[in-house]
Order: structure tokens, then C-alpha cells, then sequence
């Protein structure tokens, strides 16, 4: 199950951070901040290799004990980061690909209303409601 999925600006302050168990919420800010390390390494590499650049998706990040840390990037270098569960086996690579494109979707319907100022805190509700809603079907 997916424990914490962010959002992080091109310049890596969050925009958004929503994680389950409450209790462990500033462990999760701190995978998601470390984990910029190797987004921004992926994202080199692949600006040298001649990788697709519709390619948005950069898989594992990297694994520990207990969470498996996966990144997407946008074309404007806006960074997705889920947190899951190590426990959860069932999870598919396809499938985290399919929930980074819906989490896209909906910050492209964030961004799209003439009411949000980019770079400001995300605080719509339907893109919490949507992302409530990842958290606790994957479970």
C-alpha cells in the first residue's frame, strides 16, 4: 500500500506531502528528501544517455527495510514521489506507473485552474480527495 505520496517543486520544496500513519509523518518527510538525491540522478543520466524523453517515469529509487521509494518527474521538472510498502509484494511495476499518471493527471487539473498560483501550496480538495483515494485502494 502506498504510505506517502508527494508532490515536490522544480526548485525541491513540497508542494504537497500526505502520508497514512500519522505517527511516522516526519520519517516520511525525510525518505521523500532524501530520496531528491537520486531523482536529480536519474534525471542527469538520463539527459546524457539518449533515453526517450516522454519517459517520465524513473521506477525504484531505491528500497529499504521496511518501504519501497518510486519517483516520476513532469516536463516541467516537477518531481512525484510515493512511498509503499515493502510488504505489499502484489504491487506491479505497471501499476505504480498507472497511479503516477493519475497523481499527473490531477496536478495537471490543479495547475490548470486560474485560481492557483504556481509554486503555492497545493490545497485542493479534489486532488487530496484523489490522492485518499490511491492511498487506500492499493491497500
Amino acid at each position: 500500500m502506498a504510505v506517502c505520496i508527494a508532490v515536490i517543486a522544480k526548485e525541491n520544496y513540497p508542494l504537497y506531502i500526505k502520508s497514512t500513519p500519522t505517527e511516522n509523518e516526519l520519517k516520511f518527510h525525510y525518505t521523500v528528501h532524501t530520496s531528491l538525491d537520486v531523482v536529480d540522478e536519474k534525471i542527469s543520466a538520463m539527459g546524457k544517455a539518449l533515453v526517450d524523453q516522454r519517459e517520465l517515469y524513473l521506477g525504484l529509487l531505491y528500497p529499504t527495510e521496511d518501504y519501497k521509494v518510486y519517483g516520476y518527474v513532469t516536463n516541467s521538472k516537477v518531481k512525484f514521489v510515493m512511498v509503499v510498502d515493502s510488504s505489499n509484494t502484489a504491487l506491479r511495476d505497471n501499476e505504480i506507473r498507472s497511479m503516477f499518471r493519475k497523481l499527473h493527471n490531477s496536478y495537471t487539473d490543479v495547475i490548470c485552474n486560474p485560481f492557483y498560483n504556481p509554486g503555492d501550496q497545493i490545497q485542493s480538495r479534489a486532488f487530496d480527495n484523489m490522492v485518499t483515494s490511491m492511498m487506500v485502494q492499493v491497500c
